[in-house]
């Protein structure tokens, strides 16, 4: 790398904070791409401001496209040598991201593994492969229970949920019905759409005494009699409980932002969005334990990496750009405004941020959760969201349907890694 390029007034390292530097040369322009949510627009936007004044030889300029198109769009543009020079992508996708060339390693001298090792949640090394490390996050996730506090308060509830048994309890009160016996006022959510799919694995299967995978998520494991009793469990809250109904208002966080659900499990991300919802009042807590008093928690994290497009002059400014998106600053910056956790628990694990009324309840899930090693994170989503319509719309014995989705998920497992050796 050409670092000869820039004058260092202040150097940053992967555990550092800002870094500021000045030019020698003529300006660069950078691309940075990301998928529209508001929240982490405006978060990036912030960024970007902070690093351009520390840096005024970089102009860094996003980009970004509905969820849905994301990924299309990245796949068409780096290899044709158009698009950006650094990107965000899905954990769970840098399989795919790699296997197509898309992005490159990150360089070891300004990112040494061993030092992301020691600075960063452990979650973060499913990005390293050997010594070097692909892609780092600005911020982590896990889940937690959203509840809308109006309708607790209507329904003459005190206080939301701490176990499961509770959860049923508290939904059933929630919940109305119109006279032909449709919900039109849901007690939870419901839809592997959303991220139920991670609370069935990470969650409830390891709360029923199961394992979701084994051989570090190579061997599928759920369908078992803890996996079995996790999706009984699950199915039966629209069911028999009667407290949901799967695509009520076409999707999960809909219907809560409407106001049309008294609970609703989600992302840390969802924060940001909220905050915006006029009119709604609601707080969140930990996910419900069992009645023993059993937690489990999922943690996912979207990460930045550069690009197989990025040369030269652009990809020392690249270099730049993470190395501050990736600082405890830029951290504190997107856990304000998107409600994501941060990636190190030098920012994530303060006084103030752990004992937060909102944040709290997700950082304190860090401490139980676990992060599942998807190969093709769409892929397997698909597979829960098969399950359930085969059991609630063909009938099909939740039984035989775990086990369908169980033997799809293995081939999917096992076709990947074999093109691997």
């Amino acid at each position: 790398m050409c670092f000869n390029r820039f004058r260092a007034i202040a150097l940053a390292t992967a555990t550092g904070t800002l870094a500021t530097f000045s030019t020698e040369t003529n300006a660069v322009e950078i691309e940075y791409w990301q998928y529209f949510f508001d929240a982490r627009v405006t978060a990036m936007e912030q960024l970007i401001e902070k690093f351009e004044t520390a840096n005024p030889g970089i102009t860094v300029r996003m980009t970004h496209f509905p969820y849905a198109d994301y990924r299309t769009k990245v796949a068409a543009a780096i290899p044709s040598g158009e698009g950006p020079d650094v990107v965000q992508l899905f954990y769970g996708w840098l399989n795919d991201y790699k296997a197509a060339s898309l992005i490159q390693p990150l360089p070891s001298s300004e990112f040494p593994s061993d030092s992301i090792d020691a600075a960063f949640f452990p979650m973060v090394s499913a990005m390293r492969e050997g010594d070097s490390y692909w892609a780092l996050p600005t911020a982590v996730r896990s889940l937690a229970l959203f509840y809308n506090t109006r309708l607790f308060k209507d329904a003459g509830i005190e206080g939301p949920p701490e176990t499961l048994d509770e959860l049923v309890e508290i939904g059933r009160k929630l919940t109305k019905r119109d006279g032909a016996g449709n919900i039109i006022q849901a007690g939870l959510t419901l839809g592997m759409t959303a991220q139920d799919h991670h609370w069935f694995r990470e969650g409830l299967v390891r709360q029923f005494g199961g394992e979701p995978y084994l051989d570090d998520y190579r061997t599928v494991n759920y369908n078992s009699e803890a996996g079995l009793k996790a999706m009984e469990f699950y199915l039966g809250l629209g069911a028999e409980d009667g407290i949901g109904a799967f695509g009520f208002m076409d999707e999960p966080q809909a219907a809560f932002k409407a106001g049309r659900a008294g609970m609703h499990i989600d992302g840390s991300f969802r924060i940001g969005s909220l905050n915006k919802t006029r009119g709604l009042k609601w707080g969140v807590t930990e996910l419900p334990a069992t009645a023993d008093g059993i937690r489990s928690n999922y943690s996912s994290y979207w990460v930045n990496a550069i690009t197989s497009k990025a040369d030269g002059e652009k990809y020392d400014a690249a270099v730049r750009f993470m190395q501050y998106i990736t600082s405890d600053e830029a951290m504190q910056i997107w856990l304000d405004v998107v409600g994501e956790l941060p990636a190190k628990p030098s920012v994530g694990l303060t006084e103030a941020n752990a004992n937060d009324q909102i944040f709290g309840p997700f950082i304190r899930g860090l401490e139980y959760a676990n992060t599942t090693k998807f190969v093709n994170e769409s892929a397997q989503r698909q597979i829960m969201i098969d399950l359930v319509e085969r059991v609630n719309l063909q009938g099909v014995s939740i039984k035989d349907a775990l086990a369908e989705a169980a033997a799809a998920e293995q081939k999917l497992l096992d076709e990947y890694h074999t093109s691997k050796n």
